[in-house]
């Protein structure tokens, strides 16, 4: 590195140095030939001589100026921002994502570096949040994991045990299929969001007839709302058509529908419509369930969140992750109204070319 250093100073001055004796050498034979045209003076080779060595050491002192000018120019206002963006951009690499440059001075440096530093400073910021998430995302799954786990270990044991009655058996081998659906469902969850998160989705668009799809779905969810005495209310428009992948619209209905009748009480009321206006196709999904507050809404989208823990064991969090992840793939909205005590209506709505 340091031989580097000496010959690339070497080099430095060697390009001054025959810069200045171009220039030097161009301006004294301008100067003598206009003086000995002016003044018909003769040089002789002694004078010409004498011009020459002092010329040639003048060429000699003024390139070891201008490299050391150079030098120090290029220390202050090159190397040191480089410096200083290359040691930032080490501290990321080793997982620092709270480092921060300041601008450069306009009067220290060159002020083109700072969109640089601006985009590091961006970087650190993006790469702070995106550690965060992914800390939340391994903690909480690592949670989510634990709980059902434990519940199949726990059960697992008292199935060892021998002085246990048949219906005994039978409900801690429930207790068991339950909790391996519920892993089973988290597992499956998190591999369909890390796919639409983390891939290059191109949606497979295809036209369709939307009513038929959301009848479907509704209808996978039969079992569930006689259980509960639900009643179903719908306003779905015939024959809509919408020219989009299907199998990712399947995934908002079927966590709307789950949603609604989850939080429902027995004998309430689901409402599910479909309009079609113009360019836009709208659908809602209606229940009165429990309804939630301001503060819970505004957090519902995210991952692993639940607003009512008294439904956590029915879900773990993901589904409406997941409905705002396709929602935004396929350019839509999706909005949520609600009120405790009072129900939840969420709002979906998309072009009908995709």
């Amino acid at each position: 590195m340091k031989y580097k250093r000496i010959l690339k100073a070497i080099n430095h001055y060697f390009i001054f140095f025959l810069l200045v004796a171009f220039v030097v050498t161009c301006c004294m034979m301008l100067f003598l030939s206009t003086i000995a045209k002016s003044l018909d003076i003769t040089f002789t080779e002694e004078n010409l001589s004498v011009a020459a060595k002092i010329t040639f050491l003048n060429v000699v002192l003024l390139s070891g100026l201008f490299t050391i000018i150079d030098f120090t120019r290029r220390k202050l206002t090159v190397h040191r921002p480089v410096k200083k963006i290359t040691v930032a951009a080490e501290k990321m690499m080793q997982g620092d994502f709270n480092i921060r440059l300041n601008p450069i001075n306009e009067h220290f440096g060159d002020e083109s570096f700072n969109e640089i530093i601006s985009c590091i400073n961006k970087m650190a910021l993006e790469l702070s949040s995106v550690e965060t998430l992914r800390n939340d995302f391994v903690s909480n799954v690592s949670h989510e994991l634990k709980t059902p786990l434990s519940v199949i270990s726990n059960y697992a044991t008292l199935l060892k045990s021998e002085n246990i009655t048949e219906e005994e058996r039978l409900q801690y081998a429930n207790e068991i299929e339950n909790s391996c659906k519920r892993l089973s469902n988290l597992i499956s969850n998190i591999l369909k969001l890390n796919k639409l998160e983390n891939q290059q989705i191109f949606p497979k668009s295809a036209e369709y007839n939307l009513s038929e799809q959301i009848c479907e779905c509704l209808l996978q969810f039969e079992t569930s709302w006689e259980k509960k005495n639900i009643n179903i209310e719908t306003d779905i428009e015939d024959e809509v058509k919408i020219n989009s992948d299907a199998e990712l619209l399947s995934h908002i209905w079927n966590n709307l529908f789950s949603n609604a009748i989850k939080f429902t009480e027995n004998g309430g009321t689901v409402f599910v419509s479909l309009k079609s206006d113009g360019d836009y196709i709208t659908a809602k999904v209606r229940d009165t369930g429990c309804g939630m507050s301001p503060e819970v809404g505004l957090r519902i989208f995210d991952k692993f969140y639940q607003g009512d823990t008294s439904h956590s064991v029915q879900g773990n969090g993901l589904g409406l992750s997941l409905v705002r992840r396709v929602v935004d793939i396929m350019q839509g909205e999706i909005n949520v109204e609600s009120e405790i005590g009072k129900g939840s209506t969420f709002t979906v709505k998309f072009k009908k070319n995709i």
